[in-house]
C-alpha cells in the first residue's frame, strides 16, 4: 500500500484525491456526449450556422460566469458544496433541453435550458481544481494539474466523443444525451461521496462576500493574473470553435460524421496522453518556456495545418488524423499555465484560479461567437488563420507571465 501510495505521489497524482480524479474523468465524459455532434443534428433538423453558434454563444456565456464563481465559491463554501450545486444544475439542463428543446424542436427552450446546463460543469470540474491547487505541494503542482486536465480532457473529448460514436447509431440521438444524466451521477459518487479528502474554507461567514469580490479585484493587484486569464482564453477557443464548422468542412471533402467523430475523439486521445507529459516538461523545462513554445507557436503552426490536410493530402483519412493529432499534442503545452497563475500570487490562490477558470470557461462563448461573427465574411480558412494569428498573440503575452525567481526554482524542483 505504502509503495502505491509512494508511485501515485512519484507521478505526480495526489492520492488523496484520486477517487475526485476518478468522478471527474466520468462527469466530464457524460458532458461531452454531445460536442462532436450537436451541431450539424440541428443544421439538419432546421437550424441554420447561425442559430446553432448563438445556442453554443449562450452556452458558454453562462459557462464563463460558472467558471468564474467555481474559484470563489469553492474557496468560500468549500468544493463538495459547489460540485453538488454543478451537478444539480447539470442535470436540470439536460431535462429540460433533451426534454422540451430538442424534443419540440423549441429554439427558445433549447437556449433557455442549455443555458442551465452550462453552468453545471465548471462548477463541478473547476471547482475540484481549486482543490487540488490548495491541497497539492507546490514541487508537483504541475504534474497535479497535468493529472486534472488528463481527466478533464479524457471525459469530455475521448471518452464522451467514443461513447456518442457508439451510442448515437444504437441508442438514438436524444437518448445518448439522456444517459449523460446517468454518467455524471455515477461520477458524482466517486468524487463527493469516494473521496473523503477534507478542504478548511478560507472564509469566514461574514468575508464570503468579499471572497467574491477578490475575484475580481486580483488582477487589479497583480496585472499578471490577468494576462494568464487572456492566454487561457485563447488556449481553448479553438477547441469551441471546431466543433461548429469543421464537421460541416470536412463532410465537404468526404468524411462522414462517424469519421470525424473518431477523429476528434483521437485528437483528445493525444492531448490527455501530452498533458501528463507537459507537466512534467514544466516542471523541468520551466512552465513560462513550455506555454511559450509548445503551446503558442506549436498551436499556431499545426492549427493551419490540421485545416490545409484534407485539401493538400488529397483528403487523406490518416493525414488529417494526424495533423489533428499534433495539434491536440501541443494544445496540452498550456498546461503549466494552470501552475503558473496561482504562484502568481501568495495568498487569494482562489480569486487567482477564479481569473483561470473564469478564462478557462470564455472560450466556450468565445470560440462559437468568433465564427457566428466572422465566417458569413472571411469562411471557414480565415477563422482559421484568425485562431493562429490568437495563438501566436498567447506566447507573447506568456512572455510577460514572470514570477520571483528564487521561488520559481523551489516550485519546479524535482519531487524525490
Amino acid at each position: 500500500m505504502i509503495q502505491n501510495q509512494n508511485l501515485l505521489n512519484k507521478a505526480g497524482l495526489p492520492r488523496h484525491l484520486a477517487w475526485g480524479y476518478l468522478g471527474v474523468l466520468i462527469f466530464m465524459m457524460g458532458d461531452g456526449v454531445e460536442q462532436g455532434w450537436l451541431s450539424p443534428y440541428l443544421i439538419e433538423h432546421g437550424m441554420n450556422i447561425q442559430q446553432s453558434a448563438s445556442l453554443f454563444t449562450v452556452y458558454g456565456i453562462t459557462i464563463a460566469i460558472s467558471s468564474w464563481f467555481s474559484g470563489v465559491l469553492a474557496e468560500s463554501y468549500g468544493p463538495r458544496k459547489a460540485m453538488l450545486m454543478g451537478l444539480l444544475l447539470y442535470i436540470i439542463g439536460t431535462i429540460g433541453f433533451v426534454g422540451i428543446g430538442m424534443a419540440k424542436l423549441d429554439y427558445g427552450a433549447m437556449l433557455f435550458f442549455y443555458a442551465i446546463r452550462g453552468f453545471g460543469y465548471p462548477l463541478f470540474a473547476y471547482s475540484f481544481m481549486v482543490w487540488v491547487t490548495y491541497r497539492t505541494p507546490q514541487n508537483m503542482l504541475g504534474r497535479a494539474v497535468g493529472w486534472f486536465w488528463f481527466v478533464f480532457t479524457g471525459g469530455l473529448n475521448v471518452l464522451g466523443a467514443y461513447y456518442s460514436s457508439w451510442a448515437i447509431g444504437r441508442l438514438g440521438y436524444e437518448n445518448t444525451l439522456w444517459s449523460s444524466i446517468l454518467w455524471v451521477l455515477v461520477g458524482a459518487f466517486f468524487a463527493l461521496v469516494l473521496n473523503k479528502d477534507k478542504f478548511e474554507t478560507k472564509a469566514s461567514q461574514g468575508s464570503k462576500w468579499k471572497e467574491l469580490a477578490n475575484g475580481l479585484t486580483i488582477v487589479k493587484k497583480e496585472p499578471k493574473v490577468l494576462l494568464g486569464g487572456i492566454v487561457r482564453v485563447i488556449n481553448t477557443t479553438a477547441q469551441f470553435a471546431f466543433p461548429v464548422f469543421l464537421p460541416l468542412y470536412m463532410a465537404e471533402h468526404g468524411f462522414t460524421t462517424k469519421e470525424w467523430l473518431q477523429i476528434w475523439g483521437t485528437i483528445f486521445t493525444s492531448n490527455i496522453i501530452f498533458n501528463l507529459i507537459f507537466g512534467f516538461v514544466g516542471d523541468r523545462m520551466g512552465w513560462q518556456n513550455t506555454i511559450m513554445w509548445f503551446g503558442g507557436v506549436g498551436c499556431a503552426i499545426t492549427t493551419v495545418l490540421f485545416y490545409y490536410s484534407p485539401i493538400w493530402f488529397d483528403g487523406s483519412y490518416w493525414a488529417v488524423m494526424a495533423s489533428g493529432v499534433a495539434w491536440g499534442a501541443l494544445l496540452a503545452g498550456y498546461v503549466p499555465l494552470s501552475a503558473l497563475v496561482p504562484s502568481l500570487v501568495k495568498e487569494d490562490k482562489g480569486a487567482a484560479m477564479a481569473i483561470l477558470n473564469l478564462g478557462a470557461g470564455l472560450p466556450v462563448f468565445v470560440g462559437p461567437a468568433l465564427v457566428g461573427v466572422l465566417i458569413g465574411t472571411i469562411g471557414s480558412a480565415g477563422v482559421i488563420w484568425v485562431l493562429a494569428g490568437l495563438y501566436v498573440l498567447s506566447a507573447i503575452l506568456t512572455k510577460f507571465i514572470t514570477i520571483d525567481k528564487v521561488a520559481e526554482s523551489k516550485e519546479v524542483k524535482e519531487i524525490v
